[in-house]
């Protein structure tokens, strides 16, 4: 691809899909520029696990494989007790960690460092405005001044903005599940298990464990069921006000971890829902992860991306320019395996916090038999597997596979 037909391309979010999709476009000769609201990467956030090998695949095509075999941190075991710490559930690492395990903050920094150097990120903006022409996507941006692309792409998570101005308001493809998650970084001050330790309570869940890799470092995570509730998701304040309410009186550490977020510096607080976009495309844009068909938890969000921009990359490079062949033939391989994935999300909240002490008492009998736990084990490799192209052969000769 010459320099004078290299397809722009404007990626928004820079979290997993984003640097994904940057670094495949930036390997066959796109240029690519990745818009991000927050000031820098950002940290934190709850482990996310690859398992199969669809997952696997993908990732040792893109190089990185090795590299995030030396960030796994084995898994992540944890163990149901009650208010008095009697144990009730164990679940073994590989059931929540699959077979890799890497936290969220040092994936998005593996990937941004394999496609910074060839494609160019802009933190601290946003995008504002979209106009789709005959030629191109004409973009505003909340800071910087306006530029017109050939093709954007809408990476921005389940509360996209770019879903939200090029096909619709949030309302019409985001369902909430009927939870809400927390999660925060707190100092261990004291000896904790590796994994986790959870209480159980129907409809709540509140767990810590110390990081596996820094004894001095724990994470806790808790979720809750409730209706849809009305809050600002940029105010922390007061997000950890509806997380202390929805596990005011509780016992066993739960006061301790309450007062944890008082300090904690990168909460994280969502309702657990999923996006369901009928046509993940309109003209000149698409969506890519979570914008497109997103669960929040247990949907295996993470690798359902990297595996979708390895193939809307590789089908945009095959195209030769006919962004409207690409994005149907990518859409047309991946959305029954996203679908199938993000079914694990409807699942979550149930599994993790039921709602009556009936659902927890025969949750834990099912899962305290290990044919029960290899079964679920085995089938959520399954639902995570399935058939790629592969793009590196078939696009042999056209384009650079350096780096």
């Amino acid at each position: 691809m010459s320099a004078s037909t290299r397809t722009s391309v404007l990626i928004s979010g820079a979290s997993i899909a984003g640097p994904a999709l940057a670094h495949w476009l930036s390997r066959y000769g796109f240029d690519v520029t990745v818009v991000e609201l927050a000031p820098a990467l950002r940290g934190g956030g709850q482990n996310v696990d690859f398992r199969g090998r669809t997952h696997l695949t993908v990732l040792e095509r893109m190089g990185v494989l090795e590299e995030l075999r030396a960030l796994d941190t084995g898994g992540s075991p944890i163990t149901f007790v009650d208010q008095d710490g009697r144990r009730l559930l164990h679940l073994p690492a590989e059931f929540a960690g699959g077979e890799l395990e890497i936290p969220r903050g040092e994936l998005a920094q593996v990937l941004y460092r394999h496609s910074a150097a060839r494609a160019e990120y802009v933190f601290g903006d946003s995008v504002e405005a979209l106009e789709q022409t005959a030629t191109g996507v004409r973009v505003a941006f909340r800071r910087a001044a306006p530029r017109e692309f050939d093709l954007v792409i809408g990476a921005d998570g389940l509360h996209s903005t770019v879903r939200r101005l090029a096909f619709g308001p949030e309302q019409r493809f985001v369902r909430h599940l009927g939870y809400y998650a927390a999660t925060w970084q707190l100092p261990a001050g004291g000896a904790l298990p590796a994994g986790g330790t959870a209480l159980n309570v129907p409809g709540r869940m509140m767990s810590v464990g110390a990081d596996p890799r820094d004894p001095g470092r724990a994470g806790a995570f808790c979720l809750f069921a409730s209706p849809e509730l009305r809050y600002d998701r940029h105010d922390t304040r007061q997000q950890k006000e509806l997380v202390r309410a929805a596990f005011a009186g509780l016992g066993w550490k739960v006061p301790e971890l309450l007062r944890s977020l008082d300090d904690a510096p990168e909460p994280y607080f969502d309702s657990i829902s999923r996006a369901d976009v009928p046509s993940w495309s309109t003209g000149r844009i698409a969506l890519l992860g979570d914008a497109a068909c997103g669960a929040t938890i247990g949907g295996m969000g993470t690798g359902t991306a990297v595996v979708a921009a390895y193939v809307l990359a590789g089908e945009l490079a095959l195209a030769r320019g006919d962004h409207r062949a690409a994005f149907a033939r990518y859409e047309g391989l991946l959305r029954d395996y996203a679908q199938g994935c993000q079914k694990g999300g409807d699942r979550t909240g149930p599994f993790l916090a039921p709602r009556t002490a009936a659902g927890l008492r025969l949750r834990n009998g099912l899962l305290n038999r290990r044919w029960v736990l290899n079964r679920m084990l085995e089938l959520g490799k399954q639902v995570s597997s399935v058939e790629l192209p592969d793009y590196g052969t078939l696009l042999a000769g056209r384009f650079s596979a350096a780096g």
